[in-house]
């Protein structure tokens, strides 16, 4: 009983992330994990949580949210045509490697590691869509095999350790590529559940439970965070998409844009304070 009543700020929190999480997707169209990772990050911290431990954390579980919302995201592009097929049968199995390889390795570095990584992409992108949103792409037409081989697994691997689906890097890097950006959303859909399926299931069995994890942890997931944000995100996304209507969407984006660029850097600050 005593640990119930102590659980139950940590139970508004979450509640409070996955409205915030939702409404942030629907008002942006932004990926969950690019904004889930950081609140849980911060928010287990104030619980109690090392840092270390509460990246890993909050990557795994950003990881576990992904699937379900991902599945829904594929069906709904796939009716729309928005998936490239083709090029989803070249890069699914090297990105299905790449997640799997990528999460192995993340189960056994430190999570300040995971901070490092996460602070310096999520500078990155907050940069790109300030300064590169709607500009030309960068090049023509998509590289051969091998360069695309690069990509796919730049995108598994690198989005599985930070715990963001595949659109955060696959959208912008295809986009860049001249690939039309309603066919790159649709397509990094599907990544997302490549990344995301196989990364949390090695994170589940394989992830070492921190000592310092909150109660309800399974290897490095947990499970009431999930279970708060995921129908949370779901209700509150069209909440966001119907004020982002109403809103300057690039207006909007920038802000986001301003907002990610400063929650990374105090993520780089942070860890190397440690």
């Amino acid at each position: 009983m005593t640990e119930l009543l102590n659980a139950w700020p940590i139970g508004v929190a979450l509640i409070a992330t996955g409205m915030f999480a939702g409404i942030l997707a629907g008002l942006l169209g932004v990926g969950g994990g690019i904004v889930i990772v950081p609140v849980l990050y911060f928010l287990l911290q104030g619980f109690g949580v090392s840092a270390a431990s509460a990246m890993a954390i909050a990557t795994a579980t950003s990881l576990a949210t992904i699937v379900p919302t991902a599945i829904s995201s594929i069906r709904a592009h796939h009716r729309k045509g928005n998936v490239d097929v083709e090029l989803l049968k070249f890069w699914g199995g090297i990105i299905l490697v790449a997640a799997i390889g990528g999460s192995l390795l993340a189960s056994s570095v430190s999570g300040n590691f995971l901070t490092w990584m996460f602070g310096i992409i999520a500078l990155l992108v907050s940069l790109n869509m300030l300064f590169r949103s709607g500009a030309p792409a960068l090049f023509n037409q998509l590289p051969g095999k091998l360069g695309q081989a690069m990509m796919a697994t730049s995108v598994g691997g690198l989005s599985v350790m930070i715990g963001i689906g595949g659109g955060t890097i696959g959208v912008p890097l295809l986009t860049s590529f001249n690939v039309a950006a309603h066919r790159a959303v649709g397509t990094a859909a599907a990544f997302g559940l490549l990344i995301a399926l196989p990364g949390v299931l090695t994170l589940l069995v394989v992830g070492e439970t921190p000592i310092d994890a909150p109660i309800g942890t399974w290897g490095l997931v947990n499970i009431p965070a999930f279970l708060f944000i995921i129908p949370l995100t779901i209700l509150f996304a069209p909440v966001g998409a119907k004020i982002g209507a109403k809103l300057n969407p690039q207006q909007l984006k920038k802000a986001f844009a301003i907002v990610l660029f400063f929650t990374g850097a105090r993520m780089l600050i942070q860890v190397v304070g440690a």
